[in-house]
């Protein structure tokens, strides 16, 4: 996705989008142009007429760009197989506005996989915001939630939410610090 950014873009068809910061879901209509601001993690951030908004991959047809294709696991596939897939998948999670992934963000706290009743698995995920206010919070959940999701075997993502303990710098993996000129 890297050397997207800043490409004029045209909006080929209404879709559903989020502005950022807020959060507020919008519907942008077709015959709409702008630029990609960021395009990671399968998902763009495009700046039209003054606002950004983020634009999951699976409409990225809607902006002239591949959609993600599924998933594929082997049948044997162990626990542990899948909890690495499923922190790769976190891994392109990202908050619109910074171009490091929520991963090396230090927001995930914990990630479970566990067998629910029926042999399948359920992915249980803590994890936070930079800031408790962030408009981009529930966006973000949904971004793991959808992420995981697609994942073959995982029945369920349940992401849970905390602020305890709060998010501070000392969190981010030294790779984000430096990219971020947090050093």
């Amino acid at each position: 996705m890297l050397g997207q950014e800043h490409e004029p873009v045209t909006i080929q068809r209404d879709v559903e989008a989020v502005i950022v910061p807020a959060g507020v879901s919008v519907t942008l209509r077709a015959g709409k142009t702008g630029f990609i601001t960021q395009a990671l993690g399968g998902s763009f951030t495009v700046y039209i007429e003054g606002n950004l908004f983020r634009i999951a991959g699976k409409n990225a047809d809607a902006i002239g760009r591949e959609v993600e294709l599924p998933i594929e696991v082997p049948h044997d596939a162990t626990d542990e197989d899948i909890r690495k897939l499923v922190w790769d998948q976190m891994r392109l999670c990202f908050d619109p506005e910074i171009p490091v992934n929520i991963v090396e963000l230090g927001l995930i706290y914990d990630c479970q996989i566990v067998a629910d009743e029926e042999g399948g698995r359920i992915a249980r995920i803590t994890m936070t915001l930079t800031a408790p206010g962030c408009g981009m919070g529930d966006v973000l959940v949904a971004d793991v939630r959808e992420k995981v999701e697609i994942i073959p075997t995982i029945k369920r993502a349940e992401v849970e939410l905390t602020f305890d303990p709060p998010w501070n710098q000392t969190m981010m993996s030294e790779v984000a610090r430096l990219q971020t000129g947090m050093m």
